[in-house]
């Protein structure tokens, strides 16, 4: 694990550490070929620069987050925001399922928009994969 996002799990409550190792340990597993680093204050992963996936204590819970999330077609992922990204939000580590997980980290890497290039286009999203 990466040692920023390694403290920033070791920075958490037992049980939303609970969660962020098991959420980090899937993300690294699933998406081996993607950079960890963190990103406005909260572990993110990218693949050729571009952010995909990441996760990060909110005030009750702890969010899983796609950001191109919303055009996997998966009804157990919610819309964040604006744009293309979609979360999950979880206060147990029991409510994981790793297969959903599973499911979603490979959607992020099949489907992609360019947020990289976001600020560049004046916030007009295109879609890379």
């Amino acid at each position: 694990m990466n040692k920023a996002t390694k403290a920033y799990n070791d920075d958490q409550s037992p049980a939303d550490k609970e969660i962020c190792d098991a959420l980090a340990g899937l993300i690294n597993t699933y998406l081996p070929e993607a950079e960890n680093k963190i990103w406005h204050a909260h572990p993110v992963w990218f693949l050729d620069g571009n952010p995909v996936a990441a996760y990060s204590k909110l005030k009750d819970c702890v969010r899983l987050f796609f950001w191109s999330g919303q055009s996997f077609d998966e009804d157990r992922l919610s819309k964040s925001g604006s744009f293309k990204a979609a979360e999950r939000r979880y206060t147990s580590v029991d409510q994981l399922n790793k297969k959903d997980i599973k499911r979603w980290i490979e959607k992020s890497r099949d489907i992609q928009w360019d947020y990289k290039n976001i600020v560049k286009r004046k916030g007009k999203l295109e879609r890379l994969k």
